[in-house]
């Protein structure tokens, strides 16, 4: 008679010790609180009160303001004056935008090319324009441009004529879009310098082995490494073209019969505010380019970060 010995019964598993919760570490929030704070104050508020403006309208015999929604929206993309201005700024830079990034690629594609004899003298000189305030460029270049004063006026007195006018109607945004190019191609040379000096030279040297010229390195190897470069200048000259603002403004009191209140977009929100006292609608105004602003540049931004391209 055989006996069979039961099965031993196995311990019942022991819950796993449950996770101690992590304390949230706040002290990275404390370091950029400050400027957290600044950013606050000085940009997300003062976007935020320019959109709750564009809301509401002065009401011309009662006083007070009323909410309308979104009536000015409505407005302003009727507005032939905001269409006029919006259109001479989006020619400034389809024009301006391209000489200009092409005038400081070239620099700074010439001063790290260790061809040129005193390129820091050189360097400093392009850049030197960049550190002279707008206004007092728009100021010097006025007087430059002056019919009766200054070079142009020197001009048609040698010549015996008048045909070099730089402040007339044919010619005027030229002359602004002279003014911004000497501003700020020392800014995008300097820009594009700086991505052409972290280059790893390892592609140089595999460029010259293969047998790479000077131009064929410059287009097959530099230019593709300083890509990102190229679209971060780009983005800025787009926000710095629909911002322009200076350069107009200050020549206005040369020419004003040429130059009117709604010249570029800025102007025409400024003087609607500070002139006209049309707060609301300066805001709608302001909000609308800033819209437009941003969405050209975040689609230029794609396409110039988009692979394979």
């Amino acid at each position: 008679m055989t006996s069979t010995a039961a099965p031993p019964v196995a311990a019942p598993a022991r819950p796993a010790p449950r996770a101690r919760r992590r304390r949230r570490n706040w002290r990275g929030w404390l370091f950029v609180a400050p400027f957290m704070l600044v950013f606050a104050l000085t940009f997300i508020a003062p976007v935020v009160y320019a959109f709750v403006l564009s809301l509401f309208r002065d009401q011309a015999f009662f006083g007070g303001t009323v909410f309308v929604g979104a009536d000015n929206y409505a407005q302003v993309l009727a507005d032939p004056k905001f269409w006029e201005s919006f259109q001479r700024v989006l020619v400034f830079l389809a024009v301006q935008v391209p000489i200009m990034l092409l005038l400081a690629l070239v620099a700074a594609l010439a001063i790290d090319s260790a061809r040129l004899h005193a390129a820091g003298f050189f360097r400093i000189v392009i850049f030197l324009p960049y550190a002279v305030p707008a206004v007092v460029a728009a100021l010097m270049w006025g007087f430059i441009y002056g019919d009766h004063f200054g070079l142009a006026a020197d001009l048609n007195h040698l010549l015996g004529t008048d045909a070099v006018k730089p402040l007339s109607q044919n010619w005027l945004l030229t002359s602004i879009g002279n003014v911004v190019t000497w501003e700020f191609v020392g800014y995008n040379m300097l820009i594009f310098y700086s991505a052409l000096k972290v280059i790893p030279k390892e592609l140089f040297e595999a460029a010259a082995i293969d047998g790479a010229g000077t131009f064929r390195t410059i287009f097959s190897v530099k230019l593709p490494a300083i890509r990102g470069a190229i679209v971060i200048a780009t983005i800025f000259s787009i926000i710095g073209s629909f911002q322009l603002f200076n350069e107009p403004n200050i020549m206005r009191n040369l020419v004003p019969n040429v130059i009117g209140t709604f010249y570029t977009p800025n102007m025409y929100a400024y003087n609607l505010s500070f002139a006209g006292q049309q707060y609301n609608y300066s805001a709608t105004v302001a909000i609308v380019m800033g819209v437009i602003t941003a969405v050209i540049a975040y689609v230029v931004q794609l396409r110039g970060t988009r692979k394979g391209m």
